[in-house]
């Protein structure tokens, strides 16, 4: 991999890194010779202090502060990976989610990437070169109505926001692209998979089959791992994909039915 590809010399702010496909790309990164600064709520024991940046992405006040430690520690940056997802709202359907709910959702999964870009474009803009990198989720257009409608949407409102941000910045040198990830087989997917095994009698592969029912099937026949999410974002992020922006690349073992 490393004869391959190259991200020496590059500076990456890598949202949400402690953890699953996140963590897998801050190591990918660092190995192909970046210079990457990460950010979450906590910092893992497993990730160097001089790595991290404890921020909660959801407000202003922590995208700010993560913008100014970009400035102090790196000297600007080269690479942007938005990793920073997920949903919490109730199952239920769309009656179940309130107003709360709904902000909740935008806040974690839209709002974090529009504010740090505001931050950190204008610099990108003035070097003439960079990537930015939008992480979605084939929920944007394969959505679960009983459980995951807002976070849907807020997906598929951050990958509306990218095409034109691509739109916007790519004649000034910045490429924009997306990544939409299916099923990952992080941390707490194993652990749900689990759950549902344990409550339908069976074993952690049986918990794994019971999930990708759900999701309509998995021709691949399993989730995706996180460090092939990492591949896929460091090509892009690499000079090897310096023609590409303004696109989406599905990774999801080929769960989405249609073209």
């Amino acid at each position: 991999m490393t004869g391959f590809l190259t991200l020496k010399g590059k500076r990456a702010l890598i949202t949400a890194g402690t953890k699953g496909a996140g963590a897998a790309t801050v190591n990918l990164f660092r190995e192909l010779g970046a210079q990457v600064i990460t950010t979450a709520r906590s910092r893992t024991e497993a990730l160097p202090e001089a790595l991290f940046v404890a921020a909660d992405l959801t407000t202003e006040d922590g995208c700010a502060g993560v913008a100014d430690a970009v400035a102090e520690r790196l000297g600007g940056v080269d690479l942007v990976v938005h990793m920073l997802g997920g949903s919490s709202a109730p199952g239920g359907g769309f009656l179940a989610l309130t107003d709360a709910d709904w902000h909740r959702e935008l806040y974690l999964n839209l709002f974090p990437a529009i504010r740090l870009d505001k931050h950190l474009l204008p610099g990108m803009i003035a070097q003439g070169s960079g990537v930015v990198v939008h992480v979605s989720s084939i929920q944007r257009q394969l959505p679960l109505p009983e459980s995951t409608t807002a976070y849907a949407a807020a997906k598929a409102a951050l990958s509306t926001y990218s095409k034109a941000l691509s739109k916007e910045v790519t004649p000034k040198g910045v490429r924009v692209v997306r990544v939409s990830p299916g099923w990952i087989e992080t941390e707490a997917s194993v652990a749900l998979a689990n759950r549902l095994a344990a409550h339908a009698g069976t074993d952690y592969e049986g918990g794994k089959k019971i999930i990708m029912e759900a999701l309509g099937g998995i021709p691949l026949g399993r989730p995706t791992k996180p460090e092939e999410v990492a591949s896929l974002i460091a090509f892009l992020a690499s000079d090897r994909a310096a023609a590409i922006t303004g696109t989406d690349y599905t990774i999801d073992g080929g769960t989405v039915p249609t073209v």
